[in-house]
């Protein structure tokens, strides 16, 4: 067998880190795996990442990437459980117990449903086992509609407690489940609520094409015209239809407003361009596509209000972070993905409907001095709370739990990461 491999070379790794998605792409979990692949990597853990062929290399410092093979009939990857990823799951797993044979790691960091395999791998290869619990993975299943069957979600719950029990840390993203892995006996001490709060600018391999951006590189922001902007994907659970709807019942009464929308597929804005033209909005509601994260960043930071539109779950986004350190107003929906981190001293709450969310965008642009206060509040929250050196102590807490001493921290930019190889995994 043989895939595709990036970063270090001759350097025995002291971590596997199985990430059974397309990394690197802009969207939740490829951004979570990347920020705790980072800060590992500099607190001096080795790091073979194990992924998808789809996706992006990004140049982090002492970690390898080791793809399996590209199989085209099965991109592009979805958001969610499929079909698809079942058949890509096969050959990841596979491929690590290759790694597992080759390299004997002394710590593997599973995400999501890669901790299914590695669990049952532990007692063979004796490697001590992290599990990254993104979501609840017999939760998703029923989210996303891939089964409606009783009996296949009993399974997958049956497997992900065994796999909380069996792993010795747990790291969670969000209070809702943390609170649902120690109900599940995971034991405190073992359990790390790391949420996904710190965004840097990615630090791709290769830059990304030239054509990702230039929609975005448009988008001008003035104090004539008071820019609202969503900045993620465009599943629909992220509620794009109903912000577009809200937007549209206050453009008579701020005939300057704008509302800029970054990111989504090429079907996804082609729908909710539909969506727009419906409503009646021409000029005053701007679609970029996918950006970069660089560019989506720059748009945070130059807009007038942030919007979090989201209508259904329960794990806190990770652009709410980034939205509450920004300084800027936020309207988000009152939902519990968001109201476990928020509430209305943080931020404009309002009920994911089209009418409350057009009440909530009223509400911030009549109310300038409440907007500002708020969104102080929030910066103060975030730099409390979630900034980077509090994500950075909770690495190192959970590296002192596995009883890791390796080598020094690598410093930002600086490391064991060598050319690009091929070959035999």
């Amino acid at each position: 067998m043989s895939g595709r491999q990036t970063g270090q070379t001759g350097a025995r790794a002291d971590m596997l880190v199985v990430a059974p998605h397309p990394f690197f792409t802009p969207r939740g979990t490829p951004f979570s795996v990347y920020y705790r692949t980072l800060v590992l990597a500099q607190e001096g853990v080795r790091i073979d990442l194990l992924t998808y062929h789809p996706g992006q290399d990004v140049d982090i410092p002492g970690v390898r990437i080791v793809r399996i093979p590209r199989i085209a009939v099965l991109e592009p990857v979805p958001v969610g459980p499929s079909v698809k990823k079942l058949f890509l799951d096969v050959f990841v797993f596979f491929w690590t117990i290759g790694m597992l044979i080759r390299h004997r790691y002394g710590l593997v960091h599973a995400h999501e449903e890669a901790v299914f395999w590695c669990r049952a791998l532990k007692p063979i290869f004796r490697f001590r086992l992290i599990y990254d619990m993104h979501s609840s993975l017999p939760q998703q299943l029923e989210n996303f509609g891939f089964t409606k069957s009783k009996i296949l979600i009993g399974i997958f719950r049956f497997l992900e407690d065994s796999c909380l029990k069996a792993a010795d840390a747990v790291i969670t993203i969000c209070p809702d489940l943390r609170d649902y892995a120690l109900q599940q006996g995971v034991r405190k001490e073992k359990h790390f609520l790391i949420e996904n709060s710190i965004f840097d600018d990615v630090r791709l391999a290769a830059s990304p094409s030239a054509a990702v951006d230039p929609d975005a590189e448009e988008v001008v922001f003035s104090a004539q015209n008071p820019t609202m902007v969503y900045a993620g994907t465009f599943e629909k659970y992220q509620g794009i239809d109903r912000v577009i709807k809200a937007f549209a019942q206050i453009t008579g009464q701020y005939p300057a407003a704008r509302l800029v929308l970054a990111g989504g597929t090429p079907e996804q804005v082609a729908a909710m361009k539909a969506v727009a033209a419906g409503e009646g909005l021409s000029g005053q509601c701007v679609f970029t596509g996918r950006v970069s994260k660089k560019t989506a960043l720059r748009l945070n930071r130059e807009a007038d209000v942030l919007l979090s539109p989201r209508i259904d779950g329960t794990n806190t986004p990770l652009k709410i972070y980034e939205q509450l350190a920004s300084g800027k107003p936020l309207i988000a929906t009152r939902i519990w993905s968001h109201t476990q981190v928020l509430d209305d001293a943080y931020c404009f709450l309002v009920e994911p409907s089209p009418d409350s969310i057009a009440d909530g965008m009223r509400n911030v642009l009549s109310n300038p001095d409440e907007a500002k206060r708020r969104a102080e509040n929030a910066r103060k929250l975030y730099d409390r709370e979630y900034a980077r050196p509090v994500y950075e102590a909770k690495i190192r807490a959970l590296l002192a739990e596995m009883n890791f001493k390796g080598a020094a921290p690598c410093a930002p930019g600086k490391g064991r990461a060598g050319p690009a190889s091929s070959g035999p995994v």
